[in-house]
């Protein structure tokens, strides 16, 4: 049986322009159809007047205009970024270990946010969002640092971490807000956004 989302967007097709495979997890999860693409490779900068919460939304419409296709009158595009924020430093994706470890070492014991933007666009409209999640790490000795980045290799997440791998488990104190912004898509609120668009 469809989804009510499903019956909404009966004609439409969902383009999913992201290489993250928790992003297409939880797209996939709410149970749409949807085809996977990426984006062209482009410069993530980003005004220096933006404040952290309004990066990602910003990236994530810079993504949907560097899309590696051309939109159809029927489609829908989705593009997403998410970012970590702490005493005003943005985190991204760690460049190499050390990267990494420095990152940890920053959220370790410390409350941190998790901001993830959103943007759909059609032929005819784009609506962009985010959202914001509060998350506490419990402190992280070397030993936990070094074990999670040797074992998981979290390179392709920004603040050196993904919260449902071992660190999130172990390690994590408290969230404040949807775990799936942190994770990297707020679903909830796609799903009601794609409900409206």
């Amino acid at each position: 049986m469809d989804s009510p989302l499903s019956k909404h967007l009966e004609g439409r097709r969902l383009i999913l322009a992201s290489g993250s495979p928790r992003r297409r997890e939880l797209l996939g999860e709410l149970g749409l159809e949807f085809i996977p693409s990426t984006v062209k490779d482009y410069d993530e900068a980003y005004p220096a007047s933006l404040k952290y919460d309004q990066i990602p939304a910003y990236i994530a419409e810079q993504k949907s205009k560097h899309f590696n296709g051309t939109l159809e009158p029927e489609d829908i595009l989705i593009t997403s970024d998410t970012i970590v924020a702490i005493d005003g430093d943005i985190l991204g994706k760690p460049k190499d270990r050390p990267d990494a470890i420095r990152m940890l070492k920053k959220l370790s014991g410390r409350t941190h946010h998790v901001v993830t933007g959103v943007c759909l666009r059609s032929t005819d409209k784009t609506i962009t969002f985010s959202d914001t999640c509060e998350v506490t790490f419990d402190f992280l000795s070397d030993e936990d640092i070094e074990y999670y980045i040797d074992n998981f290799k979290p390179y392709d997440k920004a603040g050196a971490y993904g919260i449902q791998e071992w660190i999130g488990l172990s390690n994590i104190k408290s969230i404040n807000g949807s775990v799936y912004t942190v994770i990297g898509l707020p679903v909830q609120k796609l799903y009601k956004t794609l409900m409206t668009f």
